[in-house]
């Protein structure tokens, strides 16, 4: 397995410390804390080591504040119930003696049932496309340190976006996305690890889909975003090691919030999760935006 995928799944790995209570350790992607997808790959991995026999359809996640990456950080799993069919797992994640993070997650057993689902959109393919991080060297020269060592971070996902973002001068668009998603190398088939990868790789671009119509991007020092909470369901059976289309869109920003909403599409357009997610979005003036720059870790 590539290095920095198996990375990915050693810290999606966690250490049990007694029943209910796990350890997970962070890492350093690029930006000023630790990455809010990891925090939900890492409870939703705590919550699967406490069922058996059944699968995650959804979880619900708040993010209170922000984490530290030089210290461990705790998972305490609430066994709420576990009934014939459903089991329900609340999750807090502590650091420093305070919750930073809690989710809720729901596991069923399997079952047949009734079948329909919503239409992939019809756009191009994977193929022949450009990886996030393949932007040329005079376009790196010219945008912020923070967000060039976000874009040259090795990841252990392939980011292919069908309408590249131009990250020196953005236009307004409409609110909505195209990325191709996948693994950047073969994992094992334990669906529990896929969900937990798929939990991980959602916090990825989807609160920047609510700033396309206003032309704003994480790079401007006058914005402040930051994920307040996130919601996954999955749907069907897949893999994170197969290209799986990730489509976004966001039906409203008002009360320096912005909400997007997200679907998983397999490439032949089986629809397998959904995800959604409200963000900070702040535009700050001339003066915060000096005391941001100073104090990058300012709380929001």
């Amino acid at each position: 397995m590539h290095s920095v995928l198996k990375d990915l799944t050693d810290l999606l790995t966690l250490e049990r410390i007694e029943d209910n209570i796990f350890r997970g350790q962070s890492r350093d992607i690029g930006s000023a804390q630790v990455f809010g997808g990891q925090v939900l790959g890492q409870a939703l991995s705590a919550a699967h080591l406490t069922v058996d026999d059944r699968r995650a359809h959804s979880l619900h996640a708040y993010f209170l504040r922000r984490g530290d990456m030089n210290s461990p950080i705790i998972y305490e799993v609430d066994r709420a119930r576990d009934g014939g069919s459903f089991s329900v797992r609340r999750v807090v994640a502590i650091q420093h003696g305070r919750p930073i993070f809690n989710l809720a997650a729901s596991f069923q057993k399997p079952e047949p049932g009734l079948e329909h689902q919503a239409r992939m959109p019809e756009v191009e393919g994977p193929d022949g496309l450009q990886d996030l991080t393949e932007v040329a060297p005079e376009i790196l020269q010219q945008i912020p340190e923070k967000m060039r060592r976000y874009l040259t971070h090795k990841r252990p996902f392939e980011f292919r976006p069908v309408q590249p973002m131009d990250f020196t001068m953005p236009e307004k668009r409409p609110p909505k996305k195209y990325v191709w998603i996948k693994a950047v190398d073969k994992l094992p088939g334990e669906l529990a690890l896929h969900q937990n990868l798929l939990a991980y790789v959602s916090d990825y671009e989807l609160l920047g889909t609510s700033t396309l119509p206003h032309g704003l991007t994480f790079n401007r020092s006058q914005v402040m975003m930051a994920s307040l909470d996130h919601a996954l369901w999955f749907h069907r059976e897949f893999r994170v090691d197969e290209w799986l289309l990730y489509s976004m869109d966001s039906p409203n920003s008002s009360g320096a919030r912005g909400l997007s909403r997200g679907q998983f599409f397999t490439a032949d357009g089986v629809l397998v999760a959904s995800s959604a997610q409200e963000g900070l979005v702040r535009v700050l003036s001339e003066e915060a935006s000096k005391a941001k720059r100073s104090d990058p870790k300012r709380q929001s």
